[in-house]
């Protein structure tokens, strides 16, 4: 996927108290080019979470960032990219936001459209690519530790990832979690991936978590 600056209306009130908002741009992508996607799929894709990792270590180290008040936020594959930063680095970040996302990478493949992205993460069936999912994959890799304060979501009507992935990770990280921080699941009834929702329930959901970063990262919201 190309990911390139966007204007998001949802993120001014995060600007006007100060936030610092980035997009990174990880291995994996197609940003620039096929090799830049082949540097980050299958076999590599541990590179993508090193990258992010790099990104918010570099925020702190050179002052762009409180290094106790950094946050992260995916969808869908980049669920999957926050779902491995609080399982390998969970002391990195203060606040995670993991939306719809795929966290199972032993068992993706089961349900719903994830036999066709066997050829992105390569086949759990394959031995090569089981060795290499089981190592990353953060379903299977979560620690007992303090995990950031986490909201994940998922929706019931998901055609593209089943809500199963979110609702086992809640589980498991609310069982392994040794601090105080939140760790919460948000479930939308009457929706799906993501796309074709109505004006209220985006507003009402973007509120809802942006609502829950400023609360967890202690901002104040602007007048």
């Amino acid at each position: 996927m190309n990911r390139t600056p966007t204007f998001d209306r949802f993120r001014l009130p995060f600007l006007a108290a100060g936030g610092v908002f980035v997009l990174a741009t990880l291995r994996g992508g197609t940003e620039y080019g096929e090799p830049w996607h082949e540097a980050g799929r299958r076999g590599n894709k541990q590179r993508v979470f090193d990258d992010a990792l790099a990104v918010a270590d570099g925020l702190a180290e050179r002052g762009w960032a409180d290094p106790d008040r950094i946050g992260v936020t995916g969808g869908s594959n980049g669920g999957l990219l926050v779902g491995a930063l609080i399982t390998q680095r969970p002391e990195r970040f203060a606040a995670a936001l993991c939306h719809v996302p795929l966290l199972d990478m032993l068992r993706f493949h089961r349900f719903l459209l994830g036999a066709s992205w066997t050829t992105e993460y390569g086949h759990p069936e394959d031995p090569e690519a089981f060795a290499s999912l089981r190592d990353y994959s953060p379903y299977h890799n979560a620690p007992e530790a303090a995990y950031p304060a986490t909201m994940f979501t998922t929706a019931l009507g998901d055609t593209r990832v089943h809500p199963s992935h979110a609702r086992k990770m809640i589980a498991l990280v609310q069982d392994l979690h040794t601090g105080t921080e939140p760790v919460i699941l948000r479930v939308e009834d009457d929706a799906g991936h993501g796309v074709g929702k109505p004006t209220s329930m985006v507003v009402r959901e973007q509120s809802e978590r942006w609502g829950f970063v400023f609360d967890r990262l202690g901002m104040t919201t602007p007048e």
